[in-house]
């Protein structure tokens, strides 16, 4: 209404499903996490994820480590998957989650815990700290789906839905613990979070014998800090494989300079992986274990859905595919023969972002193609292209005619489709007739921009 002061997402915290004015979010800077000191960083023990492993054991599903058959047989390894993705809540948080909260005083426990997450940090406690009768109030920021911050308040937590992003969402659930007494978990950095989510990297071992390499997604840092010393400390030989979003390649860049380091974070498919300042104590525990680092693509991220999708019938969000995502882009061709292990380390992806993902890891498998093609506009033109499509086995998902804006004869019409076809070589045959027969052809990704 006129008069009325605007009030901007950042300045804005959700209550009752509205959004209100509140008082402006403190500086991260303001606040300091005590368990996650930049200047003394904790190293996590191997008797730490053991201790870990013994308290959460009748909380946790100890979930399958089982051979891919049609996986191993694609990508030339003898490949296992940890099928994290099948947790009560969907990734593997609970194990950090729930080992923390189970480390907490008598006073703490009834005082309760606060966090800042935007998906699997939150639910995790949400659901645990239900379980285990702690509160757990957690902070997401207004872009958190929806889907998520429904389910956290289904687990019982108390959902804040505040700030633009988890940055600020972090600032106001520092405060919270700082004004209650509420003691803030830091999803992949609280020293207990990293011994938890070490006993996935004990039950690897476990599960699967002769291992010689696992490849472990890395966001934050906290999973293949404890699963990397988990299994170093168990087995020395098996090599340790980290992987990142080439987005957000935060560790990446912090094994480099020896440091953790503040990189940029751009939009990914694998969201979850998208940390632009990974955790000190993850780094400092994780950094001697590690013994190769890589960063993948976009496309492949998508392909890595859409082959687990197909192949193992496993829905797996995008930062949990990502360990195979960097085996289906030949980055790790050194694997080949030998028995590897990825963690699907959650599987918790919008029904709309799926959709997007199956389409461009058919784009990526070269089943998906777009191309622009000039035929003649005279009764037939059209047909005898729908035609020579169909002949070849390729099926037409969308058409679309141009007339206006086309340079050539005023009896030709561009048309831009989108087909589907069985691979690259089937997308190449199809191709290769369109060259033959039309002189103006105009194939791949910028396509339907037009020549």
């Amino acid at each position: 209404m006129p008069g009325e002061e605007a009030t901007s997402p950042s300045e804005a915290v959700m209550v009752n499903g509205h959004l209100e004015k509140s008082n402006s979010l403190p500086s991260e800077d303001d606040l300091l996490d005590p368990m996650c000191d930049p200047d003394n960083p904790i190293v996590v023990k191997f008797q730490d994820v053991s201790a870990a492993a013994y308290k959460i054991r009748n909380g946790i599903e100890r979930t399958a480590c089982t051979k891919s058959v049609q996986l191993s047989t694609l990508t030339g390894l003898d490949l296992y998957f940890k099928k994290e993705f099948l947790q009560q809540t969907g990734s593997f948080k609970e194990r950090g989650a729930r080992y923390t909260l189970m480390a907490l005083s008598k006073e703490q426990r009834q005082i309760g815990v606060v966090a800042a997450s935007a998906g699997n940090h939150a639910l995790a406690l949400s659901y645990h700290g239900n379980q285990l009768g702690i509160p757990v109030t957690v902070v997401m920021p207004i872009i958190a789906p929806l889907m998520k911050v429904n389910l956290c308040r289904q687990y019982g937590g108390n959902v804040i839905v505040k700030g633009k992003d988890i940055g600020e969402s972090k600032a106001h659930a520092l405060k919270i613990g700082k004004d209650t007494g509420m003691v803030y978990i830091n999803g992949y950095d609280h020293p207990h979070i990293l011994a938890g989510q070490g006993t996935m990297g004990l039950e690897i071992v476990e599960q699967v014998s002769d291992i010689d390499a696992v490849v472990i997604p890395i966001g934050g840092g906290g999973l293949i800090a404890g699963s990397a010393l988990a299994i170093k400390s168990l087995y020395p030989s098996v090599k340790v494989i980290g992987v990142e979003s080439e987005r957000c390649a935060g560790f990446t860049e912090s094994m480099k300079a020896g440091k953790v380091v503040t990189v940029g974070a751009q939009s990914t498919l694998a969201d979850g992986l998208a940390v632009p300042t990974v955790g000190v104590n993850a780094f400092a525990t994780a950094r001697n274990y590690i013994d190769q680092m890589v960063t993948v693509g976009e496309e492949f991220i998508a392909l890595a859905i859409l082959r687990l999708v197909e192949m193992e019938k496993a829905v797996v969000e995008g930062a949990g595919a990502t360990g195979l995502a960097a085996v289906l882009a030949g980055l790790l061709p050194e694997l080949k023969g030998k028995r590897v292990v990825i963690p699907l380390c959650g599987g918790n992806i919008d029904t709309t972002v799926l959709g997007r993902c199956i389409e461009r890891g058919l784009a990526a498998d070269g089943r998906l193609c777009r191309f622009v093609v000039t035929v003649s506009d005279r009764p037939g033109g059209i047909a005898e292209l729908c035609k020579l499509i169909a002949k070849l086995g390729v099926s037409l998902k969308d058409i679309f005619h141009e007339r206006a804006w086309l340079t050539s004869d005023i009896f030709s019409v561009q048309t831009k489709c989108i087909v589907e076809t069985r691979g690259h070589e089937h997308a190449d045959e199809l191709r290769r007739a369109l060259e033959a027969r039309y002189e103006s052809v105009y194939w791949g990704p910028h396509s339907l921009m037009g020549p």
